[in-house]
């Protein structure tokens, strides 16, 4: 149990909502806990490349960062949510420069809370 907590712990601390997390699953820690290992592999199996915006119809894309955003904010994964909104909205107002700043930009963080969760795995 220490190292679960530690994983709670240090993703707090990224900015992961993990008690709001957890409430969404009826407060079962161990679930959201295996959940958060799908959240990693889902973001691994769906990696999004700097090249794809540069796109004219980003459809594509815009589904690939709807998908992701919907994980995210299902797990309160609070920081990678928050910037996929954004990406998303972005994309479909069709300013995909903007969306390619707003991913550079969460990308650092979206690895590091990726790592912390596969660390504890």
């Amino acid at each position: 149990m220490g190292i679960f907590m530690g994983l709670l712990e240090e993703l707090k601390e990224l900015g992961v909502n993990t008690d709001e997390g957890v409430q969404r699953l009826m407060g079962n820690a161990s679930l959201y806990e295996r959940m958060l290992g799908t959240f990693t592999k889902l973001m691994n199996d769906t990696p999004i490349e700097i090249e794809e915006f540069d796109c004219d119809d980003c459809g594509e894309l815009i589904e690939k960062t709807h998908a992701l955003k919907g994980a995210s904010g299902n797990l309160s994964v609070t920081p990678v949510y928050d910037a996929y909104t954004e990406i998303v909205n972005l994309l479909r107002q069709g300013k995909p420069v903007e969306a390619k700043a707003a991913f550079e930009k969460i990308l650092p963080v979206q690895k590091e809370i990726i790592q912390c969760i596969e660390r504890h795995k």
